[in-house]
């Protein structure tokens, strides 16, 4: 098992769950025992949620259920020949069956000062925490991107006193996911919490002074800032599985049980891109849902079960008061159909294409989203619909 995040630490507890009784060596990059990402932008990075909370299982797990552990390796080649993986320094572990859960990086800004002293990108514990200790009351933070994970930090900061600029290059935050409509609605959320909300500008530079951040550069005009962080996507951890041959798109090409063209080396989380037996495509999610699905199902390939890669993507975000689920894949110019007031915060969203529902969100609207999944892939019938009046 090579990648120790949550979808790898989900293929090793699936495994011995149902029955598997060979070796299993988990292999990660960190130094960490797996552990779950979401609150690294929302309750850890805001000092509610204690690291301890974090991890998927306690430190004596690995141990009680006969799971070798190699924390803080990396695993630097992949040989399919002699059915290997070769780390860093020179020794090799065999397999044979190889899941790969190498996750994501960061994307980096190719610009001048992205290497200046209190330049952040998150996407580890070490990350968080580093962010954290930035924000303080009346410190001036400059998110580049309004994806989920820019928003995200934009809220946390503004809750911590921030001064807080979210600078995106698109019209729109959140369009390629939720169109226009819902985009805006999330842009405004923002603005009436104080965050100045930029979009439709380019960044060209990260400038400084005294090797550290002291504003962001976006044509002719300079952004005040304290704290930078660049929040611009991740790019899937392909480099092992292309360097070995196997196939590789915008992440590891498997089908829908989650084999790679080779087919004792599955990939699972968000490496993987895989066939959707629904969708009828290719398709690779990065949120924590899938990573535990997809960690059951590639345990279950291995121990020679049916199922598929079957199950509706799903994610949620937590800013300032809104609480939000999302089940489907839309696409941004999908039909919009909401239930209940956008004004009021309390609504449900229904994305639909030639009258099929392809996703839909509950928003401040609780114990609802299994009745959503269910309209996904179905005509919308809005007597269907749950009421989106707020629970208690």
């Amino acid at each position: 098992m090579v990648g120790a995040g949550l979808a790898g630490a989900t293929v090793v507890q699936t495994l011995r769950e149902e029955g598997f009784a060979e070796p299993i060596t988990l292999i990660g990059e960190e130094n960490e025992r797996p552990y779950e990402r979401p609150a690294l932008s929302k309750g850890y990075l805001q000092g509610l949620t204690p690291a301890s909370e974090l991890y998927v299982h306690p430190p004596e797990w690995y141990a009680d259920h006969d799971v070798r552990t190699l924390f803080g390796r990396q695993v630097v080649r992949l040989d399919r020949t002699t059915s290997e993986v070769q780390l860093s320094g020179g020794a090799t572990v065999p397999y044979r069956r190889l899941v790969l859960a190498t996750g994501a990086s960061p994307r980096h800004l190719d610009l001048p000062g992205t290497q200046l002293a209190g330049v952040h990108t998150l996407r580890r514990i070490g990350d968080s925490t580093a962010l954290r200790a930035e924000l303080a009351p009346g410190r001036r933070l400059v998110v580049i991107g309004a994806g989920w994970i820019g928003l995200e930090v934009a809220a946390a900061a503004r809750l911590a006193g921030c001064q807080v600029t979210v600078l995106e290059t698109a019209e729109v935050p959140l369009g390629r996911v939720l169109g226009s409509q819902l985009g805006e609605y999330f842009a405004a959320l923002h603005r009436r919490h104080g965050v100045e909300l930029r979009t439709g500008v380019t960044v060209s530079a990260i400038v400084g002074s005294a090797g550290r951040a002291s504003g962001v550069a976006t044509g002719s005009d300079i952004v005040p800032a304290d704290v930078v962080l660049v929040a611009v996507g991740v790019t899937p951890n392909t480099r092992l599985a292309e360097e070995a041959g196997l196939a590789v798109s915008n992440g590891i090409t498997v089908d829908e049980r989650l084999r790679s063209t080779d087919p004792d080396v599955l990939a699972v989380g968000d490496v993987a891109e895989a066939q959707h037996a629904v969708l009828g495509h290719h398709v690779r999610v990065e949120h924590w849902d899938n990573a535990i699905r997809q960690g059951r199902l590639a345990a279950r390939t291995v121990l020679g079960g049916s199922d598929r890669y079957d199950w509706q993507p799903y994610f949620y975000t937590d800013q300032y008061d809104l609480g939000m689920e999302y089940v489907g894949h839309s696409q941004p110019d999908d039909h919009v159909t909401i239930r209940g007031d956008l004004a009021s915060g309390t609504f449900i969203a229904i994305w639909t294409r030639n009258s099929i529902v392809t996703a839909a969100m509950n928003v401040n609207v609780w114990d609802v989203n299994d009745q959503l999944r269910n309209l996904v892939g179905h005509p919308l019938s809005v007597n269907e619909l749950p009421d989106p009046q707020p629970a208690g």
